[in-house]
């Protein structure tokens, strides 16, 4: 008889190098959980661009010590794909408006015009911060 087997977990991090290419994995990474889990399609593609988003801001941002990681985290609870991406800088991601012109700055208002809610909260071990994004997986 074989055992029962259980729904794959709903929870996951990875933790990745503070490099550029870091961004590119992390959404390869999040693509294939996503499958995993049999997230819509539609919610999987934002989440990866919104991830990458994150992640270009943590890798080229957070000013800390060489060797230090990036973690990215997804969760599946109460409809919702939430996604986390914590680094060590203590320095809180401040939305600001792009001129036609600039080459960057346009993240954090790509994430608040596409995500169901956002924000950016101090680490309760005290060192640095996480952004996350939340989109719903019904109705969306």
């Amino acid at each position: 008889m074989n055992a029962p087997t259980s729904p794959p977990p709903r929870d996951i991090e990875w933790r990745l190098p503070r490099h550029p290419r870091s961004v590119g994995r992390a959404r390869v990474l999040l693509r294939e959980q996503a499958r995993s889990w049999d997230l819509p399609e539609e919610v999987t593609e934002t989440a990866a661009l919104l991830l990458s988003e994150l992640m270009t801001n943590a890798c080229r941002h957070a000013r800390v010590s060489p060797g230090r990681e990036v973690r990215a985290r997804c969760v599946v609870r109460d409809e919702k794909l939430r996604v986390e991406v914590s680094d060590a800088s203590d320095v809180m991601p401040q939305p600001r408006q792009a001129a036609p012109e600039d080459e960057s700055g346009r993240g954090l208002a790509l994430i608040a015009a596409l995500a169901d809610g956002w924000d950016a909260e101090r680490r309760p071990c005290g060192i640095g911060k996480t952004v996350w994004f939340e989109l719903k997986l019904v109705g969306a």
